[in-house]
């Protein structure tokens, strides 16, 4: 095997350690709210056959298969898939939930009507790849609609104040840039047609004040938890007040103290396969 490829088998690793790290079933709840808004503004009708690319616990796929489409999800963390099954078998619906990589689909050739992805697909390590992926699983003028992160919201932000304190593998490009509307047309404009973008504001509200808001992620979010452990405890101690920094001083609640809100954004696309 080639040095690359022996590199990137452990970037891909690593970057399933770090999603089945914490528990993102827990963060998943915490934009639920957005993950069904996020539903009802796609023309995806019942009976639609639907790809859910890193679909987590299923805040996508279960609402899409409340409003009657035929959905599949497919994860590199099986611990999401079961928490996703689970979910759905306590709703009564029919989900398909399957163990897979963004970068190398487990599906034929045009399988699905549509797919779509929230703050999934845009942290795998080669998004030329990825972009592939989705437009080849996809039947012509199939619907394809991702949630990104864009690098100034707050999340953006986040991302990066983690990459100054615990660097990435070199190379790899900061996944935020799927949220960045003339990047996600470059990547996409060879496969796909009619590509709209829309910034959608989304709030982190939460019961806790800043300090609370980094120990929830430091202990639920695996990319964070992940990225302490990687640092010495100095390391950490100025990992963990950088962070308190970015949320106090992006909290707008009127008592800081008890709570934290924060505006947040993503960058929805929306895209026809050609």
């Amino acid at each position: 095997m080639a040095s690359s490829e022996v590199a990137m088998a452990q970037i891909k690793a690593s970057m399933r350690a770090t999603w089945m790290a914490g528990d993102f079933g827990v963060v998943a709840k915490t934009v639920a709210e957005a993950a069904q808004k996020f539903v009802e503004r796609l023309p995806i009708a019942p009976g639609t056959h639907v790809l859910d690319v890193a679909c987590g616990t299923g805040n996508v796929a279960l609402p899409l298969a409340r409003e009657g489409a035929v959905v599949t999800g497919v994860d590199i963390a099986t611990n999401l898939l079961i928490q996703g099954r689970e979910r759905a078998a306590a709703e009564g619906l029919t989900v398909r939930f399957d163990e897979g990589d963004a970068e190398q689909l487990p599906y034929a050739d045009g399988a699905f009507e549509a797919v779509v992805t929230m703050f999934g697909a845009m942290f795998a390590p080669r998004p030329e790849v990825v972009a592939s992926e989705l437009a080849r699983v996809l039947k012509p003028g199939g619907l394809l609609a991702m949630a990104n992160w864009n690098p100034a919201s707050f999340s953006g932000k986040m991302f990066k104040v983690g990459s100054l304190h615990a660097p990435p593998p070199p190379g790899l490009p900061p996944p935020v840039l799927w949220g960045d509307e003339a990047t996600v047309r470059e990547r996409l404009g060879g496969s796909f047609r009619d590509i709209r973008t829309e910034l959608v504001p989304v709030d982190f509200d939460m019961p806790v004040n800043a300090a609370g808001a980094v120990e929830f992620f430091r202990k639920y979010f695996g990319p964070t938890q992940m990225a302490f452990a990687r640092l010495d405890e100095a390391g950490q101690a100025k990992f963990a007040e950088a962070l308190e920094e970015l949320w106090e001083g992006a909290n707008v609640a009127e008592d800081p103290a008890e709570r934290t809100l924060v505006k947040n954004e993503y960058l929805q696309v929306v895209a026809r396969r050609k």
